[in-house]
């Protein structure tokens, strides 16, 4: 194939070492695919990650609710539903992942599953409104939450069977550097001309074009090389899910980089309330641009960094990325609290913040998306990965009732409960063993 050599002699120029052929942790017959495994799915990757960034709950669907006059209830669903949604169910979705010998095509009718979900959403935003659009939105998004599922288990043990120790970081970095940008030039888009908020068509097409996103992705993944794997495990979903769980008892370095995860967690949860605190100051739409481009630059910028540390070390990614999120909170209540910014610079605290807090956050994804790749192979990686999203998932679906906090203490005294908890965990890292190596 005439693009075999390019995309041989780009991967060389990206790995940048003379062992550019490392066959570290996959079969000897997935070696000379690599530079092509690796490109293929960043490029599906970055796809996805970019129709996540359209399809955000926490902005596009929490508004497309609003425009289509569903109560205002059910926003407090979104986010558990995407996120808990796609984790929750791992455990009883590896039983079914593990009888199948290749796990490609798992992955590629998860994504045509999403892109359905994500179609039928635009139509119902399009066609009905009030209590029922809101109904059959979320309808859509749990099953897209279950597709979803069933790609993060399927995707980890696809890469860990065709992309190299060593090189995993990297692509994870490159890919969420890439859909970083993309994001960024979305974010500027709606700085410059944002939509009207009673526009649905804009928001019904909007779903429409990154369900088309999600098909590319499958397109191009369905191409993906990979050898068959071992299928022995795949017993009753239920019985399996409940002896899997017996990993967390007996697994030590297992149970600590769960834990680890658990209270890194603050990168992600904290994310609202500095939007929310933002908000107070400067409410103008240009405020929501600016946290967007916060967001896609901070992916841009950092997330091709982390992964080349996380090759070398995934440890010190979580250690140095857990101590920068944690530690960012009291600074930003500190300066907010005093008032001691001018009010130009205090209005552009926040989105600075953001920027700051997205960079912690693309090292502890990185991080520990490499780690838990590193540190097992075979079935074992797809057991670790099944029962840390269960666990994460069913934590995020706790943290709601966390939230609760915010009325007594607002989102300033939150930030730095989360804060603490973050520091816990960039503390436990130190304990975590080096996978790398």
């Amino acid at each position: 194939m005439a693009l075999q050599p390019d995309m041989d002699r780009l991967y060389d120029q990206l790995v940048e070492e003379e062992d550019t052929r490392v066959c570290k942790d996959i079969p000897e017959d997935a070696c000379s695919n690599v530079p092509a495994n690796f490109f293929r799915q960043v490029a599906a990757v970055v796809m996805t990650s970019l129709g996540d960034t359209l399809t955000n709950p926490k902005t596009t669907l929490a508004w497309l609710l609003g425009v289509v006059g569903a109560p205002t209830a059910m926003v407090a669903w979104l986010v558990p539903l995407r996120d808990s949604g796609s984790m929750l169910p791992q455990m009883f979705i590896a039983a079914y992942v593990r009888r199948q010998a290749l796990r490609k095509p798992l992955w590629v009718a998860g994504s045509l599953i999403q892109a359905a979900a994500l179609v039928a959403m635009g139509a119902a935003a399009w066609l009905a409104e009030g209590f029922m659009a809101g109904l059959l939105i979320l309808g859509c998004l749990a099953l897209f939450s279950l597709a979803r599922s069933l790609c993060s288990v399927a995707i980890k043990d696809v890469m860990g069977k065709t992309i190299p120790k060593t090189r995993r970081g990297r692509m994870h970095g490159m890919a969420t550097t890439l859909s970083g940008a993309l994001a960024l030039a979305f974010g500027v888009y709606m700085m410059l001309r944002p939509p009207a908020d009673s526009d649905v068509l804009f928001y019904a097409l909007l779903l429409v074009g990154s369900a088309m996103l999600w098909v590319a992705a499958a397109i191009l993944y369905q191409r993906v090389e990979e050898t068959p794997g071992a299928t022995e495990g795949g017993a009753n979903a239920i019985s399996e899910a409940i002896s899997r769980i017996g990993l967390l008892r007996d697994d030590a370095p297992f149970r600590r980089f769960v834990i680890t995860r658990a209270l890194l967690l603050c990168s992600a949860l904290s994310a609202p309330y500095y939007v929310v605190l933002g908000q107070e100051v400067e409410a103008s739409l240009s405020m929501l641009g600016a946290f967007l481009v916060a967001n896609g630059l901070a992916n841009s910028l950092s997330a091709m960094f982390w992964g080349r540390m996380a090759d070398l070390s995934s440890r010190q990614v979580l250690i140095r990325a857990g101590f920068l999120a944690s530690l960012l909170a009291p600074v930003v209540v500190g300066l907010h609290w005093w008032n001691i910014l001018p009010q130009t610079l205090h209005t552009w605290l926040f989105p600075a913040a953001f920027f700051v807090l997205g960079i912690a956050h693309a090292g502890v994804r990185v991080g520990r998306k490499t780690y838990v790749l590193d540190m097992a192979g075979g079935n074992k990686r797809t057991d670790y990965v099944a029962v840390s999203n269960s666990i994460i998932g069913l934590l995020l679906l706790s943290a709601g009732f966390l939230g609760l906090l915010t009325a007594l203490i607002g989102p300033a005294g939150m930030l730095l409960v989360l804060s603490a908890l973050g520091l816990c965990g960039a503390l436990l890292s130190f304990g975590l063993k080096e996978v790398q190596s």
